[in-house]
């Protein structure tokens, strides 16, 4: 069942529990715990830890649509591994301005921003409703104290975290706005495609103002660009539904031709494929 707690309120992080193997079974049976193994599954990592498969486990919890995980300021105690559904962070100014930082989803680490000055410098909010895994940070550094298996696999994450970050700064310094939007729903269709699901067609979770916040874009660059994207037949868009039309275009994409040379180009494509009805018409009714 989900938590019905409001936005402002957070549940309470419980702890690693070495719980009884009866206990364990049923909650696992609800998808209320992982263990070891299946954490590291989920995280796309190997691990090598002694550390038996029911020993440690990890609990979930439950936030529903517009939630927040955790709050800037809030003392840090817990690591969130997502699970299933899909997330943003984001920084907020003194006038209430959003900036995101990401769009986390299964298989994504949260809450790495509070390790240093212990509180989150970041806010977590639910954009769908999201199923995470916890883990409370002073018994995971106590157990990588003695597992250094552990330790290592959770550094591993942690960087991997950190490249992502630094790709995507990097990505905003160098390509053009429409390149920018052009690779965002590049890595959407490849995280989906890891998960299982369609990279062809999909649904954005996130609105445009905030995919132009994330790209350091505006509302109406990002709008302007899926509506050229859809007119040159890279994507198709209905509302929130992306179809990925020419994944390769996209990915080495530079800047779209001037609005004057697409429309040229449009009627060019229409054009051929006029003639080419026509010409199939035509051979149709030659056989008749």
């Amino acid at each position: 069942m989900l938590s019905t707690q409001t936005p402002e309120t957070r549940p309470a992080a419980p702890s690693l529990a070495p719980a009884s193997p009866m206990e364990a079974g049923r909650q696992r049976q609800g998808r209320l715990w992982s263990n070891l193994k299946e954490v590291c599954d989920l995280l796309h990592i190997s691990s090598a830890c002694t550390i038996a498969a029911d020993e440690l486990l990890f609990q979930h919890v439950q936030f529903k649509t517009g939630q927040r995980v955790h709050t800037i300021g809030q003392p840090f105690d817990t690591l969130y591994i997502v699970n299933s559904g899909f997330l943003k962070t984001v920084l907020i100014d003194e006038f209430g301005n959003e900036q995101v930082l990401s769009f986390p989803m299964k298989g994504d680490m949260l809450g790495v921003d509070g390790i240093h000055s212990r509180h989150y410098s970041s806010e977590a909010v639910a954009l769908s409703d999201c199923d995470l895994i916890l883990l409370p940070f002073k018994k995971l550094t106590a157990l990588g104290r003695v597992h250094l298996e552990l330790e290592n696999v959770m550094y591993g994450v942690m960087s991997r975290e950190l490249v992502r970050e630094q790709a995507m700064i990097g990505m905003l310094g160098a390509l053009s706005a429409e390149a920018r939007v052009a690779r965002f729903l590049v890595s959407l269709a490849d995280r989906f495609a890891q998960m299982g699901y369609s990279s062809k067609l999909f649904n954005l979770r996130m609105t445009r103002h905030e995919i132009g916040s994330y790209l350091g874009l505006t509302l109406e660059t990002v709008s302007r660009t899926l509506s050229a994207f859809n007119e040159i037949g890279l994507i198709t868009v209905d509302q929130r539904t992306i179809g990925i039309k020419d994944p390769d275009a996209l990915k080495t994409l530079r800047r779209l031709p001037p609005s004057r040379s697409r429309a040229k180009q449009l009627a060019a494509a229409k054009l051929k494929a006029d003639t080419t009805a026509t010409a199939a018409s035509a051979q149709l009714l030659a056989t008749i």
